[in-house]
């Protein structure tokens, strides 16, 4: 009984812990495990749970770095733990998160970890996403806790278009960089590279306009390869006209967020800045709209699970990239099998019962590699609330 335990407090629900160890055993065991379970309900509720969330990137940074930030987030919990708690409840918390910081493995390659410790549980996550440093003691563990704990960076790509070259910039808060790319960066460079046929064209406008779509075509096939390296929104600045053309040839529409007519084939970078200001003020409708954009995409390349059943389903096969989630959405349920959730029934005591099948789909998400967005409630009303981007 004790490793039902264990789990059930971990996730805070004992009917989940059940799901999860019993779930196609003989009815008449999870009935008297069930109702066993349930005598502690009131007993653990109040046990200290720690939940530690840390950058952790060994292959990026000294092992001695990441001890002592280790060390100094132990020292933490144990101030903390020794003033609030018994000692007879403190200790073997602190024990228990003592040995799993001295069994990390320094030998991965993520970005970040996770540890959850109380009197009855012990769990550790290595995961994908960057992180902000956060150590909470609670009584409880919400997955939604590892999402809020991301590191918003706000980065954008900026291609600065003109009828005769391009630039490309990685842009931050704090400064641009210049991006090298093996393609040509002026048209000129494509006149003598021109089917044969344009050299017929009476018309020297239509001649200047085939040339402009076949330059522009080698700057958008540039950006696919850029995009590879850095998956971010895009700004794309220059005269109406150019991006008039860009826009019809491109096949980068999904990371397109927005684009800004002008001259800038000579701009500084402050006049750049300048004229991305406005949007990077109101970063998250440019993230959202970044989202929006990727949903589409795979929902067109048929690699998108749409509302809670669909999403379930697909984390359930370990075929996931980005789970994209209205911020207060929850769903509490019941499983019906592994790949298989329904709503719950109030009245009905159903062991299998979830607390929150949403959270259960962004646990398993992280687990495997793919990362979680929460975006504004509403903005998914077209996706039933929630969507999960399938590896292409």
């Amino acid at each position: 009984m004790s490793k039902i335990i264990r789990i059930a407090v971990f996730r805070h629900s004992f009917c989940l812990a059940l799901k999860i160890l019993l779930i196609d055993k003989p009815i008449a065991m999870i009935t008297n495990t069930y109702d066993e379970v349930k005598t502690l309900r009131g007993e653990v509720k109040y046990l200290p749970a720690i939940s530690i969330i840390l950058p952790f990137e060994p292959v990026m940074s000294l092992k001695t770095e990441l001890e002592y930030r280790l060390k100094r987030a132990m020292e933490k919990v144990e101030t903390e733990l020794m003033a609030n708690y018994p000692v007879h409840t403190a200790v073997p918390v602190i024990v228990k998160l003592q040995n799993l910081i001295h069994q990390l493995n320094y030998n991965t390659h993520k970005k970040s970890i996770a540890i959850f410790v109380s009197p009855l549980v012990e769990k550790v996550y290595y995961l994908d996403i960057r992180v902000e440093e956060k150590i909470v003691i609670d009584e409880s563990f919400e997955i939604r806790d590892l999402v809020y704990s991301k590191k918003q960076n706000i980065q954008y790509l900026v291609l600065l278009l003109s009828a005769e070259r391009s630039k490309m910039y990685l842009g931050n808060c704090s400064k641009f960089v210049l991006i090298k790319s093996n393609a040509p960066d002026n048209i000129y460079a494509y006149k003598n590279d021109i089917a044969e046929r344009v050299g017929n064209f009476s018309d020297p406008d239509k001649r200047k306009e085939t040339l402009i779509d076949k330059f522009l075509h080698h700057m958008d096939e540039g950006l696919s390869i850029i995009l590879k390296a850095y998956s971010l929104p895009v700004f794309v600045l220059g005269p109406e006209r150019v991006l008039g053309h860009f826009k019809k040839i491109t096949r980068n529409k999904e990371k397109l967020v927005q684009f800004i007519h002008g001259n800038y084939d000579e701009a500084t970078e402050p006049e750049i800045r300048d004229a991305l200001q406005p949007y990077i003020n109101n970063w998250r409708k440019v993230k959202e709209q970044d989202l929006l954009q990727q949903l589409e995409s795979a929902m067109n390349g048929k690699k998108l699970a749409i509302g809670i059943q669909d999403a379930w389903t697909s984390a359930a096969h370990k075929n996931s990239r980005l789970l994209v989630v209205e911020k207060d959405f929850v769903y509490p349920g019941q499983i019906v099998n592994a790949e298989t959730i329904s709503p719950r029934d109030a009245n009905a005591n159903n062991p299998f019962y979830v607390k929150d099948a949403v959270d259960d789909v962004m646990e398993k998400v992280l687990q495997n590699g793919g990362d979680v967005e929460f975006v504004e409630n509403g903005i998914l009303k077209d996706y039933d609330r929630i969507a999960l981007i399938q590896y292409y």
